[in-house]
Parts: C-alpha cells; sequence; structure tokens
C-alpha cells in the first residue's frame, strides 16, 4: 500500500492546475509543465488538490500509484519555484566558465569539455569552481547535473573532480613506503 499516494497533492497558491483525462497540466509564475500519468492510475481533480488513486489492486498500479504522484508533486513546485542543482569543482588547474549558452570546462583533458545547455535549463558559473544548474524540470535539472558530473567524477585518493555541493567523498588511504 502506498503511503505517498494516499495523500493528495495541494495546488499551491499561484498555480493553475487542470487535469484533462491522464493528462495534469500546471501553469505558474515559472512557466507550464505537463505529465501524462500511466493508465494504471487514475487522477482526479477535487477542489484545489489532485488525487491520485490505482485502477485496481494489482502490483503494476500499485506501484504507478507513488510514483505518479511524486511526479505531479514536483510539476507544481517545479512552475511554482524550479529546482536547482550546485556542482563543485575540486582539483588544481580545475575550472568553469560559460561561453555563451555552452558551458566550457577545464578538467585536466587534453582539450576543454563543452557542454551545450539544453532547451528549458539554465547554467550558471558564480565563481570558477562552482556551477548551479537551475530549471523547472526537476528530471532534467537532476540530468543535466549527472552528466556533467560524469564527466570528471570524483576520485577517492585526493577527491579531485566535478561533485554535487555537500556530496560526501569517501576518502581511500594511498600507497605506503
Amino acid at each position: 500500500m502506498s503511503r505517498i499516494g494516499k495523500k493528495p497533492v495541494s495546488v499551491p497558491q499561484g498555480v493553475t492546475a487542470s487535469v484533462d483525462g491522464q493528462t495534469v497540466t500546471a501553469k505558474g509564475p515559472k512557466g507550464e509543465l505537463k505529465f501524462v500519468v500511466n493508465d494504471e492510475v487514475l487522477v482526479k481533480m477535487e477542489d484545489g488538490s489532485i488525487a491520485v488513486d490505482p485502477r485496481d489492486q494489482s502490483k503494476l498500479s500499485r506501484s504507478k500509484w507513488g510514483m505518479s504522484r511524486t511526479q505531479i508533486a514536483n510539476i507544481l513546485a517545479g512552475v511554482k519555484d524550479g529546482f536547482e542543482k550546485k556542482l563543485e569543482i575540486t582539483g588544481v588547474g580545475y575550472r568553469a566558465s560559460m561561453q555563451g549558452k555552452n558551458l566550457q570546462l577545464a578538467l585536466g583533458f587534453s582539450h576543454d569539455v563543452v557542454y551545450q545547455t539544453p532547451e528549458g535549463i539554465t547554467i550558471a558559473t558564480p565563481k570558477p569552481t562552482e556551477i548551479v544548474v537551475t530549471g523547472i524540470d526537476k528530471q532534467k535539472v537532476g540530468q543535466v547535473a549527472a552528466e556533467i558530473r560524469e564527466y570528471r567524477g570524483p576520485e577517492p585518493y585526493k577527491g579531485k573532480g566535478v561533485r554535487y555541493a555537500g556530496e560526501k567523498i569517501v576518502r581511500k588511504e594511498g600507497k605506503k613506503k
């Protein structure tokens, strides 16, 4: 039984949401997002909140139930406030800068890595060792941050590389003489 799915999603102030069949649409100050709910789940709008219920008690319906409710909550939060992921760069000579809409990363390779910013995502570099990824779609923001981190993930000996802000790196002891 989904504990998350039982709780209806309340529509925040300043956001208009509508349910049309299996499509949930949310409009807010940051933009507009749509989510098509799986056919195994029933969605209905009732007095300022969106309720999600499984169509039957099959394992498939119950497994999609909580996920659908969380996706709807994420689009409502995204159009109201947006989402943000911060990345930190550690290492001598490792830095990031913006070249127009592209992110240019110096990560110890022979050439700089150029990452093209996808549609609907904003990347900023307040410091050469800090990257801030923002957008209204939580999945897209997380995916972009993961792709940037993947170029040079943090290594366990010196901790050099790109990591999420606040990420704890388990360090290993180097070889002994």
